[in-house]
């Protein structure tokens, strides 16, 4: 005979223990606090550039692909750590998973810093970025449990300036420790920065996702009452861990495999993350080869500014457009938003991203001025950056649910292109120099960045309601 239970939920719209009736004191606290676990990770992900020929030498190592290894393995651990970090925060909550998460990468990081040799480095840099890919996998997640759709523009905004901005800001200060004290303070500096992360994490952030809170809710009422039958809606479910475990953790792939706009996304974010990865492992050779620009590890590090203003801008342009242009298209709708509305902006990455790959190209293959390359570096930031917000609102709109689930299907290919491009990188400079190696990559930029927001705008809406994951 099965016990009738009472159905534990929020009290009403306006219960201040939902999450997106927090103050805004509240709401922007989480978003600080994750943004900075959210930062801290990419730049440790390329702090190593600049360091790379110095390690190279300790290390004894001979071939370009293994030095490249040393930088981008970081990267592929993002592929990975996602696919069950974050359907471990929808069973567990976004809380537990980030802090044990960051205290995995602290650990593994400050392991790089007293490797001996080539193959520890490898290892301890992939299991530093298993843990240190949680904050892109969760952040998504908190930003969704907060925020209102016409209000997740700005908190977006300020969370993808993290990860975009750490690889620019990473090979600066990088560059500056290699070259006055060595290589392994590049770790030691960002352990410790890490650390005050933690801290701040413990004290400030507090757990966003509804289900857990309701969770917690029931069971502080089944304590107070003596009765079992306050259940929340997964507890009534009556699933086993195992079963939870394994529905959560198979739903990444499963979105991967079966939701088009998800592959769709996946594919263009991979394309213009690589670029990036790309651009960051090839900055120091350009800025310090004596056939170029010849300047210092340090001074050829601040080159990097260009990147860091172009992220600085365009996340504050898309920002503020991104939710003016939503709200204006859902008055337009009746007053029904759609994910579909995050799409116009990308129109503005389509133009930015190819300009910006042709302009540093050309400019660096005929030694112009140092100040040209870097203004096509900072367009090509630009256009990076709006394309990563306008995405990832559109994933956190169209899976508001599982958003960490769907943002670890997408970070997955975006992960994979930013380990593999610096890895040929080198072989493709060498073949087709600066200017028609980087103008192929502007090309293919042209055929995937002008399709895409026509083909989302067009049959977005058609393909979620197709789908079984998708909100609404």
């Amino acid at each position: 005979m099965q016990l009738l239970t009472m159905q534990v939920t929020w009290n009403g719209p306006d219960d201040p223990d939902n999450p997106k009736n927090w103050p805004a004191k509240k709401k922007w606290e989480a978003v600080l606090i994750v943004s900075c676990f959210t930062f801290i990770s990419p730049v440790m992900s390329s702090m190593v550039a600049p360091a790379l020929q110095i390690m190279k030498s300790d290390f004894h190592i001979q071939d370009e692909v293994e030095s490249q290894l040393m930088l981008s393995i970081f990267i592929l651990a993002y592929a990975f750590g996602p696919l069950f970090l974050g359907p471990l925060s929808e069973i567990y909550g976004r809380v537990i998973v980030l802090q044990l998460a960051n205290l995995f990468f602290l650990v593994f990081n400050i392991a790089c810093g007293v490797s001996k040799t080539s193959a520890q480095m490898i290892v301890f840099r992939f299991l530093a970025g298993l843990g240190g890919s949680a904050p892109l996998a969760i952040g998504g997640g908190v930003l969704s449990d907060c925020f209102l759709p016409e209000e997740r523009g700005k908190s977006i905004a300020v969370y993808s300036l993290a990860p975009l901005l750490g690889p620019a800001i990473g090979p600066i200060a990088g560059g500056f420790i290699a070259e006055r004290t060595t290589w392994r303070w590049v770790f030691y500096a960002t352990s410790i920065a890490d650390g005050v992360i933690q801290v701040l994490g413990l004290f400030f952030l507090r757990e966003t996702y509804a289900p857990k809170i309701l969770k917690s809710r029931a069971r502080k009422i089944r304590e107070e009452t003596g009765d079992d039958s306050f259940q929340t809606e997964s507890e009534r479910q009556n699933q086993t861990l195992p079963e939870v475990l394994r529905t959560a953790l198979v739903r990444p792939f499963r979105l991967l495999t079966t939701q088009p706009i998800v592959q769709a996304l996946a594919i263009y974010m991979a394309y213009v993350f690589g670029i990036l990865y790309l651009m960051s492992s090839t900055f120091p050779a350009l800025w310090t080869n004596p056939e170029y620009y010849n300047e210092s590890p340090g001074i050829g590090g601040l080159n990097y500014i260009s990147l860091g203003i172009g992220y600085c801008l365009g996340s504050q342009i898309c920002a503020r457009l991104n939710d003016l242009i939503y709200r204006r298209l859902k008055t337009r709708n009746n007053g029904t938003g759609r994910p579909e509305f995050r799409t116009p902006l990308l129109c503005i990455a389509a133009i930015l991203n190819p300009v910006g790959l042709f302009i540093y190209g050309w400019t660096a293959q005929t030694h112009r001025h140092w100040i040209v390359p870097n203004i096509g570096a900072l367009l090509l930031a630009m256009g990076n950056i709006v394309a990563m917000q306008c995405t990832q609102t559109y994933i956190v709109d169209a899976y508001t649910r599982f958003a960490a689930s769907a943002m670890a299907a997408g970070s997955f290919l975006r992960s994979i292109a930013g380990f593999g491009f610096p890895l040929f990188a080198p072989y493709m400079y060498q073949s087709l120099h600066y200017g028609w190696g980087n103008s192929l990559l502007a090309f293919i930029s042209i055929a995937i960045g002008i399709p895409a927001p026509i083909f989302l705008w067009k049959y977005g809406a058609a393909m979620r309601r197709m789908s079984t994951y998708a909100a609404g």
